[in-house]
């Protein structure tokens, strides 16, 4: 997980929370969150990049349409990275009560 980008990091939990959503469904998603318009040019080739990884697979909806599901590599990894978040936050939270 260390080796993503924050963008690339987004797409696995947006993925992760779906059931096996399509680009534009994780575009609309991204979009939302970052309120700016993810153009195709930088979502698909994050998305080839977290598949490549083995953090996500690709499905065919049909001849245009892929979709996406977390593997269970990916959703070990995202596991991690909120142990270790939580670790700072409960930190943080413990701190200040």
């Amino acid at each position: 997980m260390y080796d993503l980008t924050k963008f690339q990091r987004d797409i696995l939990y947006v993925i992760a929370g779906q059931d096996e959503p399509h680009g534009l469904a994780v575009q609309d998603e991204l979009e939302e969150y970052y309120e700016n318009e993810i153009h195709h040019g930088r979502l698909y080739p994050n998305l080839d990049e977290v598949v490549d990884k083995g953090l996500v697979e690709k499905g065919k909806v049909d001849r245009r349409t892929n979709s996406y599901t977390i593997t269970a590599r990916g959703q070990r990894e995202l596991e991690a990275r909120r142990e270790w978040e939580n670790q700072y936050v409960d930190d943080l939270l413990s701190s200040s009560e």
